[in-house]
């Protein structure tokens, strides 16, 4: 009998060993997504050690230097406290990316964790469950997140809060759709009959079938919960001043858009390059897990 559990546990491990197998060898024929996939690890180790690597120091004034142009100095220009943009673009991605990942890691579990629930065993669960998250995904996520900040007032922890509370109804709707599949294939059945738990079927049978979906939309998930951010900041409704906050930034260099281009250039151009990057990964991701799509491309 052990020796019959050790062979299904070394034949489940080379199955999970080739399946992963195949993801990067699909993945890799996406050129622009692992192009996308650098560009992100490359930001991931700028927020890591920006505050290390940064020339001056992100509330360094110098009014010497107000709005000055691209230099050698300052590559990026200064901004109207004379203050070092390329210091501030490199430390405002520790924020956006925190914020960006912090939010949708949350959102997502308490998400799948109500749709694994609700589609599971249905009923009354699924129909409170599902009405809730109906009436929080009817509302366009910039305008939830306004309501839900103007309600809590302006702070990033706040805004941290609205970007959780309006992803969470697509994980659930997701994972739901995917539970209501799944829950009587024939492998749950199966486990049913062997007496499994209801909590052992949800996250060893059935979550595992998500996953996949679930990590594509995690990747594009992250450039709204980034633009989300930057928009309120924007707004005035998310960080506060002197927080190098790419948003903020972009509010703070309105006044000054015909004269110093190079203020809204950079934090702008910062914002794009990120979300663009997240969107193209979750393509190339929903690409490679996704053999039918991979067929036909």
């Amino acid at each position: 009998m052990f020796k019959k559990k050790k062979e299904i546990i070394v034949t489940e491990e080379m199955d999970m060993n080739t399946r992963f197998s195949d993801f990067l060898r699909n993945f890799k024929k996406q050129k622009t997504a692992v192009a996308a996939a650098f560009v992100l690890l490359v930001l991931v180790v700028i927020a890591v050690v920006c505050y290390k690597v940064a020339p001056f120091g992100i509330n360094e004034y110098n009014y010497a230097e107000l709005l000055q142009g691209p230099s050698m100095k300052h590559w990026f220009g200064t901004d109207e406290f004379g203050r070092d943009i390329f210091s501030r673009v490199l430390c405002g991605t520790r924020i956006s990316l925190s914020i960006g990942f912090f939010t949708v890691t949350v959102a997502s579990i308490i998400g799948s964790v109500i749709g694994l629930f609700a589609g599971y065993y249905g009923g009354i669960l699924d129909g409170i469950m599902m009405r809730v998250a109906d009436v929080l995904y009817a509302f366009p996520g910039l305008i939830l997140a306004i309501a839900i900040v103007a309600i809590l007032g302006p702070g990033l922890t706040n805004v941290v809060i609205a970007v959780i509370i309006f992803c969470i109804p697509t994980y659930a709707r997701l994972v739901r759709g995917t539970t209501m599949q799944l829950k009587n294939s024939v492998y749950v059945r199966a486990a049913k009959c062997i007496g499994a738990s209801d909590m052992r079927i949800l996250f060893k049978h059935i979550l595992p079938g998500a996953i996949p979906s679930i990590i594509v939309q995690y990747s594009l998930s992250i450039s709204g919960s980034i633009m989300t951010t930057a928009s309120l900041s924007f707004l005035g409704m998310g960080a506060m001043a002197p927080t190098p906050e790419w948003g903020l930034m972009l509010s703070n260099s309105r006044t000054y858009f015909y004269t110093c281009w190079h203020y809204a250039f950079f934090p702008g151009m910062a914002i794009v390059i990120t979300v663009l990057c997240f969107n193209l990964l979750g393509d190339g991701l929903r690409m490679a897990l996704d053999p039918k799509l991979n067929d036909r491309a």
